[in-house]
């Protein structure tokens, strides 16, 4: 058994959110990613129970805020539905109607590659909408839909199978469970706010921006957009230095260099900087992270 908190680069290869950063309130280049992990040990039911019991009991998010979906199964490669995920998420949902949702291959089953362990996964959504609006349209109408306070926030990832090179899958010995759930969108949840931007690991951030750019955030869509690239990108470049990985013009070194170029750009298409910024607000960066 295990319990982590990653980093994690999204900016290239399958799994990229690059172009979304900032555009967007909870996409990152850089976010952490907490996991809990049982090779071999425990399964579907414990993993479900003890997220619900984290988010509900020990952070307090409400139950009625929250949805839970489930592999749908697929005729195709011969993969039932996951009825045992929904057999126990009837047990955090008394009522499972637009509670516990199927979810397609796309979003609901996990493999990292072409070949290798994989496995139905089952996501957990959280709607932070304001009452009224939740009350005009249901939150499960909304799910993976790209609403922006309507987002997953965990995804227990359940590994029991192996796909083979000729695309078939055979059942492993031993079932894992790997999740992960995002940091910054928790952080959003819990700090009831509407954007992972306006939460304590940003906010100093974006201050500086503002402080050293003259611009103020919350005033024109564009530059906002700006600000939240620019203090995202300065976390990704900066702890990816950190932890030795240089800016070049090749291979790893060239994805942080792409990084960030992205954020100079937007400071000076944006943010009408003239002059080298980013240097100026590691400071900031420091006092926020540096423990």
């Amino acid at each position: 058994r295990v319990a982590n908190s990653q980093k994690c680069l999204r900016v290239s290869g399958k799994h990229n959110d690059l172009e979304e950063v900032g555009h967007d309130t909870y996409h990152h280049t850089m976010f952490e990613m907490l996991g809990n992990w049982s090779f071999g040990d425990y399964f579907k039911k414990e993993a479900i129970a003890w997220a619900w019991e984290f988010l509900t009991k020990r952070l307090g998010i409400p139950e009625d805020r929250l949805y839970a979906t489930i592999f749908e199964g697929s005729a195709e490669e011969g993969v039932p539905r996951d009825d045992e995920a929904f057999s126990h998420w009837k047990k955090c949902f008394p009522d499972p109607v637009n509670r516990i949702l199927d979810g397609s291959r796309k979003d609901n089953f996990w493999e990292m590659g072409e070949t290798g362990p994989c496995g139905p996964c089952s996501e957990i959504h959280v709607d932070i909408r304001d009452e009224k609006e939740r009350a005009s349209v249901p939150g499960h109408e909304l799910i993976n839909k790209g609403h922006p306070q309507v987002i997953e926030i965990w995804n227990l990832v359940f590994i029991q199978y192996n796909r083979k090179a000729d695309g078939s899958l055979e059942t492993l010995p031993s079932k894992h469970v790997d999740t992960g759930m995002g940091f910054e969108r928790l952080c959003m949840v819990v700090q009831k706010t509407k954007s992972n931007y306006d939460t304590d690991i940003f906010q100093a951030l974006i201050k500086e921006i503002s402080a050293v750019t003259g611009k103020d955030y919350g005033t024109d869509p564009a530059t906002d957009v700006a600000m939240r690239v620019v203090a995202d990108h300065l976390r990704a470049v900066a702890f990816s230095i950190a932890d030795g990985q240089i800016p070049s013009n090749n291979k790893a070194g060239y994805v942080i260099r792409r990084i960030l170029r992205r954020a100079v750009r937007y400071g000076y298409n944006y943010l009408d900087a003239q002059e080298p910024f980013m240097h100026r607000l590691t400071g900031v960066l420091a006092e926020t992270m540096g423990d």
